[in-house]
């Protein structure tokens, strides 16, 4: 399988077209949108063309469109295989720091 790459500026676009299909799902306005969630209508508006937005903004969206817990694991780590419970418990104690490279 190819992996497919995307752009920061393709996935902003990406995300901002989704949460548009998903309000326009929930037959909410823009103006609905955003005194649901607290954001202005101006910065709402700004974000479905352009994809520019702040983390703490698009999580307030994302709450009211309610696709909020995809949020929750975006950086969550893959379970590893481990040959017993001792081995698991011995390598969550190690101290994790992260290399300059």
């Amino acid at each position: 399988m190819i992996p497919i790459l995307y752009s920061a500026n393709d996935l902003k676009k990406i995300i901002a077209d989704q949460a548009k299909s998903r309000r326009l799902s929930l037959s909410l306005t823009q103006d609905g949108l955003a005194s649901r969630s607290g954001v202005s209508l101006g910065t709402l508006k700004s974000f479905e063309r352009t994809g520019k937005i702040s983390l703490e903004t698009l999580l307030k969206l994302s709450i009211v469109l309610g696709t909020v817990d995809s949020f929750k694991d975006l950086f969550k780590m893959p379970l590893e295989s481990y040959t017993s419970l001792e081995e698991l418990k011995k390598e969550s104690k190690k101290r994790k720091r992260g290399t300059l490279k």
